[in-house]
Formats: C-alpha cells, structure tokens, sequence
C-alpha cells in the first residue's frame, strides 16, 4: 500500500522549490501562495464527501500541480502542468490508472472550466475558491497587477470592474459544498463591485460633462489663459506645501529653543539651589515654582515635536476606492514596491485622484501643523507665567527677615 501522506509532503516541498525558484516573480496571483489556497479549500470542500484514500490523493496531487506550468506562460500551462504531474507520480511508481485521473483533473481547471468527475468539480471549486473569500480583495489587486505585467493587459478601473462583474456573474460553483462554503461571501463581493462600478461610472460621467463645458468654453478663451490658469494651481499646491514646511520647520526650532533653554535652567537649580535647601529651606516655595516650570515646558515642547507615523499599509481596495495618500511615507513604507508602484500608477493616471491625493495631504499636514503649535503656545504660556511668579516669589523670600522665614 502507498504511503500517500508522504508522497503528498514530497509534492508539497517540490512545487514550494519551483515556484519560488522556477516562476518568475510577475505571476502575483499564480503563485506558491495561490497553490496553497487550492489546497486548503479542497481540503475543506472534500471534507463533506466521503472519498477514499486514493480519491483525496489523486485530488490533492492536481491541486499541488495544477499551475506548476508557469514556469513557461500562461498560454496551454495545463498541458504542461500534467506533464509534470506524470513525471512526478511515476518516479513513485503510481499506477497509470490513478496518473490519469490527476492528468484529468488538472486539464479540466482550465478556463472555462470543463469537469467530468466529482474529483474534477472539486478542483475547479478550489481554483477560484477566493471568490467567496475575505482575502478576494487582495487577490483580485495581485491578479490586476498580473494581467498587466506578465500579459500587458492594462485595464482602467471601469474596464476591469467590467471584466471582473462579468466573471463573476457568469460563474458558478459545481458542488453545493462550495456553493454554500464561498457563495455568500462570493454574492457580498459582487454587490461591492457593483457599488464600486456605480461609483466610478458617476464619476466618468461628471467628468465627461465636465470636459464637455471645458472644451465648450475655451472655444471662447485664450489658450495661454488656460495654460497660466493651469500653472496657477500647481504653484498654489507648491507654495502651501513649501509654506507647511517652513511653519514646520519653524515650530520645531521653537521647541528645540525652549528645551535647550528649559534643560540649562533646571541643571542650574538642581546643582545650585536644590543642595542648599536641605540647610535653608528659605527659598523652597520658589525652587519648586522654578522646577515645575521648567518641567512642564519641557514636556510640551517635546510633544509638539514628537513623531506620530501612521501603520504604513494599505490596500489596493484602499486605491481603487481613493481613501489612501500616497503622498505621506507613515501610509506606505511597509509596503511591497510593486505594491507602491501600482498605486502611484493609478494616482498618476486619475487627475482628479491626484490634486484630491494633494489636496488631502495638506489637510492632514495642517491638522499636524496645528497639534504642533497648540502645544508650543501651551509650552510658552507655562515658561512665561511659571517664571514671573517663581521671580515674584524669589523677591518676596529675598525681601522677608531671615529669623521670619526661620521661625515658618
């Protein structure tokens, strides 16, 4: 009797080697990550058959094999992927029966999808098992990123929400396991596509309309007046954001000021004043303003300067529906580069996406702006008052009898 279970492991380790070091790394959707997918689910699919031993092997097999002909294109992968599949199984000297059906079962996954067994529905089920999943989101952005790298199919957002609605209009699952395993979530991630078409088709259509008054209304204009009106609102965007950095720049020389100046006095009193209080407790009450004083200043001028950096991630839901600023490295620095670069790519192309990209980035500069100087005015108004009364109070202990202040 075979010893499916390490066959199986052997498959496991031999397709994770050849996807990370056989297929390139422009196939994002078809990789190793994908093949360990198809497998879960048809774990979880066949899990409410009763399929013997030999049956759950072929069908684990063909899922362990079913992209491994990437490594030569997308174009007839399935052939080749069989192929391998043979090779692999008749190094263990599988029968030729059992090679057949996982041969079968790997071809049937190519689109659209043609099943004749049960073994061969549950595969095809698995393959776009994502569909009804939590991570479609992200595996539909890796596929968008595939089809325009590795097959130089570049689709705009209303394009490839058509493409993507259509896909999922027209497919169905073939058992009524994956039906009711991924058919909710699936149906959920469709009436988003379908919110996200109507979002995007409204705004075509504005801006359409839009164009339509431009072009109708330069007709009547001076070019070189729309070239310098065009001019005018990048120089607007360039002296705001060069007017938020110097008001920056200026808040954090104001703190760095008021620290410096904070840090000197308190060294003062702790090495001066403090060691004569154990003997002459005379000009305690105004020590302790002093102290408080430099204390608190010190404390709110290392708040206004304090970094605050965001979580660094975001997601191609995030781009495709405009929330994320690219602008601002706290909302992308751990993300992939071709991550990055894709979603500048979107930003670039979409006009609108970007002056509104801008336009949100110096909102949220103004808000850090304002945090900062909230916390400088603080700062100062504590350092002023908290040294005219600890002056005030060093001038009345100067001023009572040495035996007054003795006998309190």
């Amino acid at each position: 009797m075979k010893d499916f279970t390490s066959i199986l492991q052997e498959a496991k380790n031999s397709m994770q080697h050849h996807f990370e070091n056989n297929i390139s790394e422009e196939y994002h959707f078809h990789d190793f990550r994908h093949v360990l997918n198809v497998v879960e689910s048809c774990k979880e699919i066949s899990s409410s058959f009763n399929l013997a031993d030999e049956e759950q092997f072929i069908m684990l097999v063909a899922a362990w094999f079913h992209d491994s002909g990437y490594v030569e294109g997308p174009e007839n992968h399935e052939e080749r992927s069989a192929a391998m599949a043979e090779k692999f199984l008749q190094t263990h000297s599988i029968d030729e029966a059992a090679i057949e059906k996982v041969k079968s079962a790997i071809r049937a996954t190519k689109m659209p999808q043609s099943p004749k067994s049960l073994l061969e529905e549950i595969l095809c089920d698995a393959d776009l098992s994502h569909l009804g999943k939590k991570n479609y989101w992200e595996r539909v952005g890796k596929l968008r990123h595939e089809l325009a790298v590795a097959r130089d199919r570049i689709m705009g957002d209303e394009e490839w929400l058509d493409f993507e609605i259509q896909f999922m209009t027209e497919h169905d699952y073939f058992t009524k396991i994956a039906s009711a395993l991924y058919g909710k979530r699936k149906k959920k991630n469709l009436r988003r596509l379908l919110k996200q078409k109507r979002r995007v088709t409204r705004v075509e259509v504005n801006r359409s309309e839009l164009e339509k008054q431009v072009k109708s209304a330069n007709k009547k204009k001076d070019p070189l007046k729309e070239l310098s009106l065009g001019r005018g609102v990048e120089t607007m965007y360039r002296n705001a954001y060069r007017t938020h950095v110097n008001l920056s720049a200026i808040a954090d020389n104001k703190a760095n000021i008021m620290l410096s100046v904070n840090a000197i006095i308190l060294s003062i009193v702790v090495s001066s004043l403090v060691p004569r209080l154990i003997s002459d407790d005379s000009f305690l009450l105004p020590t302790v303003s002093l102290l408080l004083t430099c204390l608190l200043a010190i404390i709110f001028a290392t708040l206004s300067t304090k970094p605050k950096v965001t979580e660094g991630i975001f997601t191609r839901e995030d781009i495709m529906n405009r929330k994320s600023n690219l602008l601002f490295f706290g909302n992308f620095y751990k993300m992939p580069l071709e991550d990055f670069h894709w979603g500048m790519m979107e930003m670039i192309k979409d006009q609108d996406f970007l002056y509104t990209s801008m336009t949100r980035d110096l909102y949220f500069l103004g808000k850090v702006l304002a945090k900062k100087y909230r916390y400088l005015s603080i700062c100062y108004t504590i350092f002023m008052v908290g040294l005219i009364v600890s002056v005030i109070l060093f001038g009345i202990s100067l001023s009572m009898p040495a035996d007054y202040l003795g006998s309190n």
